[in-house]
């Protein structure tokens, strides 16, 4: 009797493994819907280029002119609407993109026909949004 009672037990399964794996199972779901970054890596990366402000500054097109990085003033772009600290990249030494763009003003079109288009501007904080 005793080797058939322990024979049933191993062919019985493990429920208490399988109860904990559906209790689980929702808390892992949810925490993936709140948004909860898969390692800190990801979120550092996608997070790299959009500035630290909770919420972000709209500028005029007015507001966003005086950003023209001359005369010590930093150096802002705009593109699609939203708005780029260039001051610290180099190819915007003086606001100016190799004398053929300035800073200061929405560039959504001519950033069309740089070679880069817009891959660069991963690379520099968006501050803002353009009204």
């Amino acid at each position: 009797m005793r080797d058939d009672n322990t024979r049933n037990r191993q062919q019985t399964p493990n429920l208490h493994g399988i109860r904990l794996f559906f209790i689980a199972l929702p808390l892992v779901l949810l925490l993936a819907a709140c948004g909860a970054p898969a390692s800190p890596a990801t979120a550092t990366a996608s997070s790299a280029a959009v500035s630290s402000n909770a919420t972000l500054k709209e500028y005029t097109v007015d507001e966003l002119a005086k950003f023209d990085g001359q005369n010590g003033n930093p150096a802002y772009i705009a593109v699609d609407g939203n708005v780029y600290d260039v001051t610290n990249a180099a190819p915007w030494a003086n606001g100016s993109h190799f004398g053929q763009y300035t800073a200061g003003k929405d560039l959504s079109k001519a950033i069309l026909l740089v070679s880069h288009g817009k891959a660069k501007l991963s690379e520099v904080p968006m501050i803002g949004t353009l009204k």
